[in-house]
Parts: C-alpha cells; structure tokens; sequence
C-alpha cells in the first residue's frame, strides 16, 4: 500500500510541475523570473502536503509552556530603559503585513487604506507614529510593507503622499501561489493572468510566507548590510501594534550568546478570543498551536479560558540574522494550513498557506511576552471601527491610547448586525459617533440610524423587526435599555 501512495505522490508531484511549466511559458520575461521563485516555494508546500498524513500534533504532548518562557510584560518593563535607546532603535525595522483587502468591511483594495479615525487611514497611523519615534529619539526606524499581489499597485500609488515624512518606506511582495482543484490537485489557473476568467485562480499564502519572500526581495540582506538586527511585524489593521521600547531593550540587553532571536507577544484570552492561537510546549520547544490544527474531539478543551489562558496577537519581534541563517539551511518549519473554499461557480478548491508565528520553534531562546491587551486592537469589522471611532480613545501620533476617563480597562462587547457590515453603510447611519465612556455592551440589528450627540451607557440593545426601522433621536441617552420594534423621527 505504501509503495501505491509513493507512486501516487510522485504522480502528483509531476503532473503538478508539468502544469507550472506550462503557465510559466505564458508568462512575459520578467514576471516569468519572479513567478519560478514562487512556484518552487509552492512546490515545496506541496511536497509536505502530500508527505504529511494526520494530525501535526499529537493531544497527550502537549503541555503549557514553563513559566520562564513566557514572562509578564511588567517584569520586562521594570528592567526601565537605557539613556542610549536611540541605539536600539537604530538596529530595527517594522514590518507591516499589508496583503489583505478591505472586501470584509465592503470596500474595495488594499485594507490598509480605509480611514479609520479623523479621515487617517491604516497606513497614515502607521507613517504618524514612526515619524513620531525618529523624530523624537533622532534616529531612522523604516517602514517595511509586506503587500500582495491584490495590494502592491495601489499601496504604491499612495506611497507618494509621505515623500516628505521623516521615514523611509520599503515594500515586497509576498508570493503568488495557484489554487488548485480539490479533487485532481492541479492549479485551476489557464495562464498566469491575475485578472478575467483567471481572477480566483492566485491567492497569497498567508503571512508565513514572509521569510522566503523578504529573502527573495534582496531587502532582508539589504537592512542586514545597513546594521538592522531586529525587526517588529505586525498586521497593520492592528492599531495597538506600536514600537515598544521595553520589549526592544529587553531583547538588545541579552549576552550575545544567549540572543533571543524571537518573541511573540501574547495577551489573556477572553471570551471573544476562543480561536485564537496559542502558545504550548511540544518536544521542548516552544510552538505555535492553531485551531486548525486541533483535532476535532480537542476545539472546545482549545477554546477553554482556563486551559489554554493566552493568545498570540501576531505582533513579533524576529532576529534578522537568525532568519537569514534558517532561510540558508533550510531550515524553517512551519506547519501547513489546508485551507479549503468553494468559488463563485462552486468549484471546490483548496489553498496551502503558513503563519508567520508557526516558525516560532525553529528560532533559538524563543520566548513570549504577556503584553497588556491594549496591544492588540485589530480591525476585522465595522464592530471594531465603531470602537476606534469613538471617544473611548484618543489619537496622539497615530497612536489610539484608551481614554483617562473609562473608568475600566476592556472594551465594551459590540456586535453590530448585517446593516453595518460595509464601511459606506456604516458611516451613513450615524450622523456622528455615539459617547460610549460608558458602555458595557453594545447589539445593533436591523434597519437603526443613530442621530448627533448620542449617549450609551451600560447594556444596550437595539432591534428593528424586519420591515421596521429605529431612529435613535439626537441628543438620546440610552442606559441599560432595549429597544426594540419601531421607531420613526420625522422632520417636519
């Protein structure tokens, strides 16, 4: 049987690059070059796909991580900071991943260019607060971008705006890998247009991808020339996601035989956070455990807030050397995501992608940091917009900082209905955001407008049956309230 599934394999693995060969051959001579790079990295994935049968890890051993591998942020902090930190900074770059498009909220290209808070857009922040940090330490922090193939074009164009920005922007671009059919395992594209007929055939794969590609770029050897050890990724539509000068010091400060050459930053899990990856101890390694990879009869004990108590908030802190040695030999091993999706004319497919954090356990000394939660604060929904839009935080150097006058830490629980899903929509039904200081929790569903100068306090919930509308009035203060049926303010 195993001398059949050899055969098999193999049969795959060739019809598989007979297929690449052929979409090469339509390409133009430029794009040929940089798409057999890609292929041979897809190739690779391949190749393990088909190796790799079962689960990626086995349930009885896993274990939490030791206490010493994951340490409170407080205690990093105490360490306090050297007079010289501008010397640190210096030997950093931050790296946005900017390959998503904005299609979720219901706009079109790149995420990171949809306006946020006071028309600042995802990457406006992101330019603000690095100017910020080599203004005000003297120094000279670039701005790397990792886009995609949806993203390069438009993130390129805007990129003229901050010409005369004290920072300098770099971008790559991670691979483009073909989507195949789920049953013959082959690539559904026809030629190696991204556009037309061909439009759902490409797809990035995921942002573990960025190793080999940054290396591909020429840029990670570029920083390393330049004396860049270090570099801070993050997902950009992570507003919390700021350089962290305890954090950096920490990881300057360690005796060069014993350089931690990767820290995730981790924070409690709560109840919103269930699918969240999280860290674990496996083969004495520290490693990346994702809910994909949970075996079916083990997602709730995964899900559990007791077990597993923290999250990975996907902002890491990775050596550049250390990445440039493992890329050299190798040696970089992150398990397989099997992602799989049905197109437009139901055609099942299925996309091979990594996560960047997954490599966590092929660098030395790894460590997590327990950050406080105002380091992560994505944007994914409207739900998360209408939080950052709001007075619950302030804007200081395109960094949101929770407002002195909340009187508690969290955030309040906010889920807005399918009305509010698209940005344009969004925006259309509240004639300004409403004071949310004191808001627990907020639910939104139906046809409702929110008029000027709106107040929710505590726990309010808000439905408009079908065919019904609500119009909460200018000036309203809802405080622990529902309301629900129908209600129309007419101006007369």
């Amino acid at each position: 049987m195993t001398e059949f599934q050899e055969k098999l394999r193999q049969q795959h693995e060739e019809s598989l690059h007979r297929e690449l060969e052929a979409l090469l051959s339509t390409a133009d001579h430029a794009d040929a070059q940089s798409s057999r790079k890609d292929f041979q990295g897809f190739q690779k994935l391949f190749h393990r796909f088909l190796q790799v049968k079962g689960p990626s890890v086995e349930w009885s051993k896993i274990n939490r991580p030791p206490e010493q591998s994951v340490q409170p942020y407080e205690k990093i902090k105490a360490k306090g900071l050297p007079a010289d930190i501008s010397t640190c900074l210096s030997k950093l770059a931050v790296v946005k991943l900017n390959g998503g498009l904005g299609t979720s909220m219901g706009c079109k290209g790149p995420k990171s260019l949809i306006s946020v808070r006071n028309e600042n857009t995802f990457l406006d922040l992101t330019v603000q607060q690095i100017e910020h940090l080599n203004k005000t330490f003297n120094t000279d922090v670039p701005l790397v971008l990792m886009n995609s193939f949806n993203t390069d074009d438009d993130t390129k164009k805007i990129l003229q705006k901050y010409k005369h920005h004290r920072v300098n922007i770099h971008t790559f671009n991670q691979s483009r890998y073909p989507r195949i059919n789920k049953e013959s395992l082959l690539p559904i594209a026809k030629n190696m247009a991204v556009n037309g007929e061909n439009a759902e055939a490409w797809y990035p794969p995921g942002h573990g991808d960025i190793y080999s590609s940054f290396s591909n770029s020429g840029l990670l050897d570029k920083l390393i020339t330049e004396g860049k050890e270090y570099i801070f990724v993050s997902n950009i539509d992570n507003l919390g996601a700021t350089v962290d000068l305890f954090i950096l010091h920490h990881l300057m400060s360690q005796p060069a035989d014993k350089r931690c050459e990767f820290i995730m930053e981790v924070t409690d899990k709560t109840r919103a956070d269930v699918k969240g990856g999280t860290l674990i101890q496996y083969d004495d390694h520290l490693r990346l455990l994702e809910i994909a990879q949970v075996p079916k009869a083990h997602v709730d004990e995964f899900k559990s807030v007791t077990k597993f108590k923290i999250f990975n908030t996907n902002n890491l802190w990775i050596s550049l050397p250390a990445i440039r040695r493992l890329q050299d030999k190798n040696a970089l091993d992150m398990e397989i995501i099997v992602n799989p999706k049905t197109l437009k004319g139901g055609l099942n497919v299925i996309q091979l992608e990594t996560a960047v954090g997954a490599a966590i356990k092929s660098f030395s000394n790894a460590m997590g940091v327990n950050v406080p939660r105002s380091r992560f604060l994505p944007v994914k929904t409207s739900s998360d917009l209408l939080l950052v839009m709001s007075n619950l935080y302030s804007l200081d150097a395109g960094s949101l900082t929770m407002s002195k006058r909340r009187e508690f830490p969290t955030t309040p629980h906010v889920k807005l209905g399918s009305s509010f899903t698209k940005v344009q929509e969004f925006l259309s039904r509240f004639d300004n955001i409403p004071d949310m200081l004191e808001l627990d929790h907020l639910t939104v569903s139906g046809d409702v407008t929110f008029g000027k100068n709106v107040s929710l306090k505590g726990t309010v919930i808000i439905i408009a049956n079908h065919g019904d509308r609500i119009d909460i009035p200018a000036g309203a203060m809802l405080e622990n309230k529902i309301v629900s049926g129908n209600l129309r303010i007419l101006d007369h």
